[in-house]
């Protein structure tokens, strides 16, 4: 009867924290639509009141749950966490950078299962898109000269709103220290606010991430904000730069900065890699590596930290013609879609939908964004991702950027709510034109064509009497960047001039002021064998951090029956140690006998642990169960006898018997995932579990 009625709590539970996350997406697409002039405030407000409602209802439910199915099964989310983090420090997967004089905000430093399962992840990643898909592969430095994210727009928008203890000059994160306050204030039992003050406050809370700096300080005036450790009078919003600002070479006069993505070193490459590629298109290139935000007030663990490390590639390919060669190998895939239409409709829940289909009817724009999306949701699912709590989700009109022509984040579920992992977006000629306009440099490709055809093409004559009166020894850099517009720049510098003068960036980065006197610049038809055209780029970008915390909170999981025992099921791909060996007493044979099956493991490359200590058999696989090792060989008095040892497998703590000297190639089978535990099963003798700890 106890299991029936905690079958049925955690149904209610499950049923209530669905309608809590449906009703989150819903207030998402009204306030979309609030932009747009399609919903009313009040509207807004009643769906923000329900979601609460549901909130408070679901947290009930966790609790009811956790009365019927015990601690563990009931455990609230900040319960999970603490379980999970607590074990995750203890075992070294990573721990706060600089501990040992009280940490800083915001760095990790992985300890040994850590880096061993952030290169399991980055090999695979590798495996599967750079090699899968023949990218080239680029390594390009952390620190960026100013002009390199000025021309990317970094040193201009990438900021956060931020104020400052007038006293102290700590630092503050503007929206995060009004909403703490608005959220005191409605929290406030011994002087609660009036009905229709509670109204108001709700209302505000809910707008506080599109106030601009000035509605951000008068709202924080409004209500008496105060800096929150000292109770100082805060400073203005003003915006703070998430970049971490540096100076290259030793007189300090060249202003760099600690990257913030890896994306701009594969776009400023991309004239050589284009002749490196043999001038042929599409062609993707790829690099891994560290990435700096300088976050004001960073939180949650490795989902928001100021050094990270991103996988980015950049797929580069003609505008007019973005199918993919081998898009009908992922055509079939179905991952869940959470597409505009449904985010914007009534039920808000993402829809399997294969991908063939989401082209044909125009869901997703093109095949090759769909084609790295397909890609993405089979990386994520043979990392260890669960496939029913990984979803796809189209960004709204409003969050788009003005370039992109379609976005999506691919979202994995997780304690703190869906979380973006990966972003895939069709960024168009944006980024290279943006990089030829400042530096000057032809960022373009070559479209032969398969016969000769008349076209329109933009003409650039400069008057070069007046261009040499005007610019004199500067003349001849002129002349050149003028001629070697490409035909949307042509287009561009033709309708500047139509207002007047018109910018104009040399080879060299100079920047030259034009009249329409000094150069005419018309369509005319002409026979072509080819054009020259800024390519467009399609971008998947990963968080390896991020696709980390998932991953551990998807396996973790404690033994039925024992809440200590706690199991990081990993799949072997990811798994920091493949196998562990155990001599099953101390005894100085089968230490040797252990020591000798190690050494055969790690010729086969097979990362594995001794464990000689003189405690009993379950505890040392409890040991080896919080690290993820997902497989146990155990030398027995039986192995001097015949040479077969015990092999355990991790999440079913069944165990069959096998030769010693077979054992390191039927590893290397199951941890490549090219043989299943099953098959192991049909294949050897059962052996009986002896140890009361399993």
């Amino acid at each position: 009867m106890a299991e029936l009625a905690g079958a049925d709590q955690k149904a209610a539970l499950d049923a209530a924290q669905a309608a809590a996350t449906k009703q989150g997406d819903t207030v998402r697409s009204l306030k979309a639509l609030q932009k747009d002039n399609k919903a009313d405030k009040a509207e807004v407000d009643a769906a923000i009141a329900k979601l609460k409602e549901l909130k408070a209802s679901a947290q009930a439910k966790q609790e009811a749950y956790a009365d019927v199915a015990g601690k563990a099964a009931g455990q609230s989310k900040e319960a999970f966490r603490a379980a999970m983090a607590e074990t995750l420090q203890r075992r070294m997967f990573y721990v706060p950078s600089f501990k040992i004089y009280g940490a800083v905000a915001g760095f990790y430093d992985y300890g040994p299962p850590g880096c061993a399962v952030k290169q399991n992840l980055t090999a695979l990643w590798r495996k599967h898109f750079v090699l899968e898909e023949n990218m080239l592969e680029v390594e390009c430095p952390s620190v960026t000269p100013e002009v390199v994210l000025k021309a990317s727009g970094h040193v201009e928008r990438f900021t956060d709103f931020m104020v400052t203890d007038v006293v102290t000059h700590d630092c503050h994160r503007a929206d995060h220290l009004l909403e703490a306050a608005l959220e005191a204030r409605l929290a406030d039992t011994k002087a609660p606010p009036s009905v229709e003050d509670h109204e108001a406050l709700r209302n505000e809370l809910a707008t506080v991430e599109e106030l601009d700096a000035a509605a951000l300080g008068a709202a924080l005036r409004r209500h008496g904000v105060k800096a929150p450790d000292t109770g100082n009078d805060i400073s203005e919003p003003f915006p703070f730069n998430l970049m971490f600002r540096t100076s290259i070479g030793p007189k300090g006069d060249q202003v760099g900065y600690l990257r913030p993505e890896t994306a701009q070193g594969i776009f400023v490459n991309f004239k050589d890699l284009l002749y490196y590629n043999g001038g042929r298109l599409p062609f993707a290139a790829a690099q891994i590596g560290q990435s700096y935000r300088n976050e004001i007030a960073p939180r949650a663990g490795l989902l928001r930290v100021r050094e990270f490390t991103q996988a980015e590639i950049e797929h580069f390919c003609n505008p007019a013609d973005k199918s993919h060669p081998k898009f009908a190998s992922i055509a079939a895939v179905e991952p869940l879609l959470f597409s505009r239409e449904l985010q914007m409709g009534a039920e808000k829940l993402p829809k399997p939908m294969s991908l063939g289909e989401a082209v044909d009817k125009g869901i997703i724009a093109n095949q090759t964004l769909a084609y790295f999306i397909g890609r993405t949701y089979l990386f994520m699912v043979a990392a260890g991702v669960t496939p029913s709590r990984l979803r796809f989700r189209q960004h709204l009109v409003h969050e788009m950027a003005h370039y992109a022509e379609d976005c999506w984040d691919a979202e994995v579920e997780c304690s703190y709510g869906w979380i973006e992992c990966a972003g895939l977006a069709d960024r168009s000629a944006y980024d290279l034109r943006a990089h030829s306009a400042k530096s000057g440099q032809d960022l373009t490709a070559y479209e032969k064509f398969p016969e000769m055809r008349t076209v329109d093409v933009m003409v650039v004559t400069p008057n070069k009497q007046l261009v040499g009166k005007t610019f004199k020894r500067d003349a001849r850099a002129v002349q050149d960047a003028l001629e070697a517009l490409g035909e949307e720049d042509a287009a561009c510098l033709q309708d500047q001039l139509k207002s007047g003068p018109a910018k104009l960036t040399a080879a060299e980065g100079q920047v030259f002021e034009v009249t329409p006197a000094m150069v005419d610049v018309s369509r005319v038809q002409r026979k072509l064998a080819g054009r020259n055209f800024t390519p467009s780029v399609i971008e998947p970008s990963f968080g390896v951090g991020r696709i980390i915390y998932c991953l551990l909170e998807h396996c973790y999981y404690t033994r039925e029956g024992d809440e200590k025992r706690a199991v990081f099921g990993l799949v072997p791909l990811i798994a920091p140690i493949k196998a562990s060996v155990f001599p099953l007493v101390n005894n100085p044979q089968l230490a040797d006998a252990a020591r000798a099956l190690s050494a055969a493991l790690t010729v086969g490359g097979l990362a594995n642990v001794v464990d000689t200590t003189a405690v009993s058999i379950g505890r040392r696989y409890a040991r080896t169960d919080e690290l993820g090792v997902p497989f146990g060989l155990t030398v027995d008095r039986q192995t001097l006898d015949d040479g077969t040892v015990t092999l355990r497998e991790r999440d079913s703590t069944s165990q069959v018997r096998v030769g010693s000297a077979e054992a390191p190639a039927l590893l290397q089978r199951l941890t490549n995932m090219s043989l299943t535990w099953m098959e192991v099963q049909a294949t050897f003798p059962a052996q009986q579990t002896a140890d009361a700890a399993e």
